[in-house]
């Protein structure tokens, strides 16, 4: 059977199926508004002390970035403006706490379920996360765990919930599988984060298996074998030992440099969202920040962040960073990252719309406020300013000019700030790519998000489940592209990296590396496997490599071809 491989690793053991709790709400008329409410808050009250716990297990665990996905959960459950249309439910039409929350939150989710990000769209795995823990205690049940039937469980489930996870004796379970989920789902990052092999969106293996079947899983490849045959179980074996030898291998390139065999050099950086994020990257060895997404500060919540706020919250990242560099790419949002508070009207084509840079500039207050921010916080560290989804030399003018504006501004109010930062724009619109020679002249450096460059120059919405298969990195199209986009950047001597997801992918990355590409900025779990497969290839040789591509008419060419050819450096 095969599924999505989210977290790598081999686990070989045995299933243990968990049973989902079913929670039948029915829609009651209740005589005393006042009271459901009291009873729906201290339920409330009841569920952040849970949190809270569980938080702290994680932080004595020193698992900061786990603990973080909880912190959100207890933001929301003590969000009041959403629990507020809760409780206006239950005054107007006097139900019963359970049902109001129910329907309000599927409200939400529905919405959440809209979105073309797949990382916001898995969040509803969230909120259907804390509408469960909270509809358990107002119905006063307690989740009884399956018994164990061995200590080497593969759990095996619809789906899971990062709360399900937190519960999870790991000394016990090697490993899940569900039947629903991405990469994406916090399930799934807490996965790789405690290293237990996971591979989700099996279909209907919940249906198939039974407790006590014997079970591998290849987290890699996204593969599940169920009763395997001698034979098999001896093949996964070696390959579980050779895996673990590698990665072994792999923490000893934590504080090497990133160099070919023909002594080519390289920066391997990593993609972050939040200060939370850091010591993570710091832990894998990333030798910068090479995308700070800066709109998740602006997310989940119902105003601006201040000067300050946005401020101390650079700052520290920049610190942190000890002198390595840091893009900081200015706000993001719209398409898919709604901010409710800025009053978008709906669009028919929000990715083709009011987005990004559009906003920043139709919205110079707020555009500025962030700017001042980061040139407050240069002066304590490495700081880059990167500008997205920049379509025409206009666009990028503009937002320079509003970037020596604030300048001047803080020079006059005698703000100190660093001199000479580095200035660059990401190039994710095929209109940019396609005269990147003139944006080269007037920006220090390229970044290319392959994310949105794969989606328009194909022309697929990779939310689109009836077309996503066209959604491929692969694309001959796409090769192209970033060969142009670097041959450009080099030719006015400016620097040029990648920060699309297609950075992270172990076959590309030594072809991007020939291709002249001189950052690549990845998940910090991806880091060391990145430096592995540059420091174990030949830039002169993939140059060879390159040439044959570029001749192939077919992304399924190319993968199998690149599969095939990196395979060895991919095992170690």
């Amino acid at each position: 059977m095969k599924g999505i491989g989210v977290s790598s690793g081999i686990a070989i053991g045995y299933v243990l199926k968990k049973e989902e709790t079913v929670q039948k709400i029915e829609r009651k008329t209740i005589e005393d508004s006042g009271a459901e409410m009291k009873r729906l808050n201290e339920a409330r009250q009841t569920s952040i002390a849970q949190l809270d716990q569980i938080i702290q297990k994680m932080q004595q665990e020193n698992r900061d970035e786990e603990a973080q996905i909880f912190e959100a959960h207890k933001m929301l459950v003590g969000d009041d403006i959403f629990f507020g249309e809760v409780e206006q439910m239950i005054l107007k039409e006097k139900v019963n706490a359970e049902w109001a929350l129910q329907v309000i939150t599927d409200a939400y989710i529905k919405q959440f379920a809209s979105f073309e990000d797949e990382y916001l769209r898995e969040r509803q795995a969230d909120l259907v996360d804390i509408r469960n823990r909270i509809t358990k205690i107002l119905l006063g049940i307690e989740e009884k765990e399956p018994d164990a039937v061995s200590d080497e469980m593969v759990i095996v489930a619809k789906d899971l919930a990062p709360s399900d996870f937190a519960k999870m004796d790991l000394s016990k379970i090697i490993g899940f599988v569900t039947e629903k989920g991405s990469k994406t789902s916090h399930v799934s990052i807490m996965a790789r984060s405690y290293g237990v092999p996971a591979v989700v969106g099996v279909e209907a293996i919940f249906t198939k298996v039974k407790n006590g079947d014997a079970i591998i899983i290849d987290g890699e490849a996204g593969t599940v074998l169920l009763n395997p045959t001698a034979a098999e179980l001896d093949t996964y074996q070696r390959k579980q030992q050779k895996l673990q030898e590698f990665n072994t291998r792999l923490q000893a390139l934590k504080d090497r440099e990133t160099c070919s065999l023909d002594g080519k050099k390289f920066t391997i950086a990593a993609n972050i969202s939040g200060p939370q994020d850091v010591d993570a990257v710091l832990a894998n060895g990333g030798e910068g920040i090479g995308l700070y997404r800066t709109e998740f500060l602006f997310l989940d919540r119902d105003s601006f962040p201040s000067e300050e706020e946005q401020f101390t919250v650079y700052k520290s990242v920049v610190e942190k960073m000890k002198g390595k560099p840091v893009v900081f790419r200015t706000l993001d949002v719209g398409g898919d990252k709604e901010l409710p508070y800025l009053d978008i009207p709906p669009e028919d084509n929000p990715f083709l719309g009011f987005r990004a840079i559009r906003i920043c500039l139709a919205n110079q207050e707020l555009f500025r406020t962030q700017l001042r921010a980061l040139l407050r916080a240069s002066k304590y560290g490495n700081l880059k300013i990167m500008f997205p989804m920049i379509s025409s030399l206009e666009e990028l003018r503009a937002a320079k000019a509003q970037l020596k504006a604030v300048s001047a501004e803080l020079e006059k109010e005698n703000i100190d700030f660093a001199e000479d930062i580095e200035v660059g724009m990401m190039v994710e619109v095929p209109a940019a790519a396609m005269i990147a020679e003139i944006f080269a002249k007037e920006v220090d450096f390229f970044s290319i998000g392959t994310n949105d460059l794969i989606q328009y120059t194909t022309a697929v919405d990779r939310g689109n489940q009836r077309i996503a298969h066209l959604y491929t990195e692969y694309h001959p199209a796409l090769f192209r592209l970033i060969q142009r986009i670097v041959d450009a950047a080099h030719q006015e001597d400016i620097w040029v990296g990648i920060c699309g997801e297609a950075a992270a992918n172990p076959r590309l990355a030594p072809i991007y590396a020939a291709m002249g590409v001189d950052e690549l900025s990845v998940d910090s779990k991806s880091i060391l496997k990145i430096r592995w497969m540059l420091n174990n290839s030949s830039c002169l040789e993939m140059e060879k490599v390159i040439a044959q591509i570029m001749e192939m008419p077919t992304a399924e060419e190319i993968e199998a071809y690149l599969h095939k050819l990196n395979e060895r450096i991919e095992l170690g």
